[in-house]
């Protein structure tokens, strides 16, 4: 399991959630740079700033599963998603 190996591996949540706000931050300097220095006009600096905003959801949704895991008193997290009495 990927959540459980990041866990074991250091990762925390709080981590995940810096990142996605770090990535937030880095959309929006790479669109400025890109827009600003470059000549290929604002649609590249688009793209640049779509392609790294999408990482944003990614840690956001790595934050929610390692604080899910983190809280199970178990520590077994394929347990919290079997909800059938």
């Amino acid at each position: 399991m990927i959540v459980k190996k990041l866990h074991e591996a250091g990762l925390s949540s709080e981590h995940a959630y810096t990142a996605a706000f770090v990535s937030i931050g880095l959309s929006v300097a790479s669109w400025l740079v890109s827009a600003k220095a470059e000549t290929q006009g604002v649609d590249r600096a688009d793209r640049w700033g779509i392609f790294i905003g999408e990482w944003a959801p990614t840690f956001f949704g790595l934050g929610l599963a390692l604080s899910h895991y983190e809280n199970q008193p178990s520590g077994d997290f394929a347990e919290s998603f079997d909800s059938r009495p």
